[in-house]
């Protein structure tokens, strides 16, 4: 299994997702940590379940 391309850091505040391909943040900060998340991007990336997910991340800051 190769290295994940994206993955979960904790930062004051909460967790944002870092980029391992491209070496820079990717998305949003997040107070828990989105492992639905990181498990669509590291796996299928089917963008429909991927905008689902963040849709559902951005109401629970609200």
């Amino acid at each position: 299994m190769g290295r994940r391309r994206y993955v979960a850091r904790g930062v004051p505040g909460g967790y944002r997702i870092w980029d391992n391909k491209t070496r820079r943040w990717w998305g949003d900060l997040y107070e828990l940590c989105p492992d639905d998340l990181l498990n669509e991007l590291n796996g299928a990336r089917d963008n429909d379940k991927i905008t689902a997910v963040l849709k559902r991340y951005r109401a629970m800051k609200r």
